[in-house]
């Protein structure tokens, strides 16, 4: 069914014929999607050995979809580790892409925290995945002699394994750093409410952009809330962001805990000291914030912050007002 094919001198894959993946995928039914996105959607196929994989469509603009289905299998086709999606292999027929990948059994982490599955996660399980997505992104941002900055991370874009291990998917917006810059300039391309000011108003794009993205996904693991949510309190907010930091200065953070947590699961320092974490990574400016490296420490030791004070973070960039251009 399958064999080893090149795509443009770039990355040597598994290719698979289009034809058996829509058999696999029973013609690309809606009952198969087990996933939706900006650029396609996913679906659950059972190949001839029986083996479960998940086949990503990509649509939309032909050559907008091609470079970025080039670029995923580039970028995806040259990492390996147990919290980063990993790439089986790829079909190119005509005008159809698809991404062969890796299935996982209980799917999105959104829909853990407010989706169907609400109120299944305890707190170890919680931890043990905010433990994992760090170190799937210090991997990326460490282990080359280049850093690859995924730019869109978000809980819907965190896979979770049957045994609950996060596995962060979805390459498609990721790019390139230098080891010798500081950053780079793009225009926006990612999720309002999980991005930085410095990258949302000026396109200046760093590894620090997903360390922010991180902070805002571990205030959503803790809360079981979505990071534009604004129903916290009767107070206006703009999300979850500005709702932990009322909480951080009130000194009343385990408000911001999901009420569907069994209280005898966790203790609240660690709690507490994992929430100052997350504010910790959605500093502003950048150059504050810490590196995804010192979080996989910090969250694995004693959190110690050092001579770090932690300031009001920037909220208004935000507002669902802003207009952003095509990427």
């Amino acid at each position: 069914m399958a064999h080893v094919s090149n795509l443009n001198d770039m990355a040597l894959e598994v290719y698979y014929n289009y034809r058996h993946l829509e058999l696999a995928t029973s013609n690309f039914s809606q009952e198969n999607i087990i996933g939706k996105g900006a650029f396609g959607e996913v679906f659950k196929a059972i190949l001839d050995d029986k083996k479960v994989v998940a086949v990503k469509k990509l649509r939309g603009n032909y050559a907008i979809a091609k470079a970025g289905f080039e670029k995923e299998i580039l970028l995806t086709s040259q990492i390996r580790h147990r919290n980063l999606m990993s790439l089986l292999g790829w079909s190119s027929e005509g005008s159809n892409l698809l991404l062969v990948l890796e299935y996982m059994q209980n799917g999105s982490l959104d829909k853990f925290l407010w989706g169907s599955e609400k109120g299944n996660l305890n707190w170890k399980k919680r931890y043990d995945i905010i433990f994992g997505i760090a170190k799937g992104l210090a991997h990326l941002h460490k282990e080359f002699h280049f850093k690859i900055v995924h730019r869109d991370i978000k809980s819907s874009n965190i896979l979770l394994d049957d045994h609950f291990q996060p596995k962060i998917a979805d390459f498609g917006l990721a790019v390139f750093q230098p080891e010798d810059k500081s950053h780079v300039t793009y225009k926006f391309a990612g999720t309002l409410g999980y991005t930085p000011p410095e990258y949302v108003l000026y396109g200046r794009l760093s590894d620090k952009v997903d360390t922010f993205s991180f902070g805002i996904v571990i205030l959503e693991i803790v809360s079981g809330r979505k990071c534009t949510s604004r129903n916290f309190d009767a107070s206006s907010t703009n999300g979850v962001l500005e709702y932990a930091w009322k909480l951080y200065e009130t000194k009343d953070l385990m408000k911001l805990v999901d009420e569907t947590m069994d209280v005898n699961q966790y203790k609240e320092e660690h709690v507490m000291n994992i929430i100052e974490i997350a504010l910790l990574c959605t500093q502003s400016p950048a150059s504050k914030r810490p590196t995804m490296p010192e979080v996989v420490f910090m969250l694995s030791s004693d959190p110690s912050f050092g001579e770090r004070q932690l300031t009001r973070p920037n909220f208004t960039f935000n507002h669902w007002r802003i207009q952003i251009g095509p990427s």
